[in-house]
């Protein structure tokens, strides 16, 4: 149960990342990365995921969690990517103490786990997630997807939005997605 709580809250810090725009262009996404060198994220298109999240005031929870997991640059590729970007209050929603345990150096394979569990390397529009479809993640663990109406939910959580972004889509979402074990 700690397990699932420690991804649920990793991944809870890599969506709000890519569910902001970024208003100050790549400087400010190399700053948000802490790059010290000079890494891809350095030089991230400010409409791609990592810059939509770096903009983003209801995602500073995952961009933390992008920062601790040095994951930064692996969303500042090409792509194509689609990120399911949990918010600060789908961060919220963990137990007490998940995600500041997950942001420990001693929590860093957790942390980034529960990062890639939101993480598909292909690109999604809303209209293309039907009930029942099946998603394969990063982490190589399966998500589903299930509409309730207008609803649509992935594992659970619901969708709030979409931002497309030059190298993929930011779907936003009300919970962490945790990996299942």
């Amino acid at each position: 149960m700690r397990t699932r709580g420690h991804l649920a809250l990793a991944l809870l810090l890599l969506i709000p990342a890519l569910a902001c725009k970024a208003k100050e262009g790549t400087p400010a996404i190399a700053a948000a990365a802490g790059a010290t060198d000079a890494g891809q994220a350095a030089i991230a298109d400010p409409g791609s995921i990592v810059g939509i999240a770096v903009g983003s005031k209801d995602h500073t929870t995952l961009v933390a969690a992008l920062k601790a997991a040095n994951l930064v640059d692996a969303l500042a590729t090409p792509g194509p990517l689609t990120v399911f970007a949990p918010n600060n209050g789908a961060f919220d929603k963990l137990p007490a103490g998940t995600v500041e345990t997950l942001l420990k150096p001693e929590s860093l394979v957790q942390l980034r786990t529960v990062l890639r569990h939101h993480v598909m390397l292909s690109t999604y529009q809303l209209a293309d997630l039907t009930d029942g479809l099946q998603l394969s993640m990063l982490d190589g663990g399966p998500t589903k997807v299930t509409r309730q109406g207008n609803d649509i939910f992935v594992d659970g959580a619901k969708v709030l939005g979409a931002a497309p972004a030059s190298n993929g889509m930011v779907i936003i979402v009300d919970a962490v997605l945790v990996p299942k074990p």
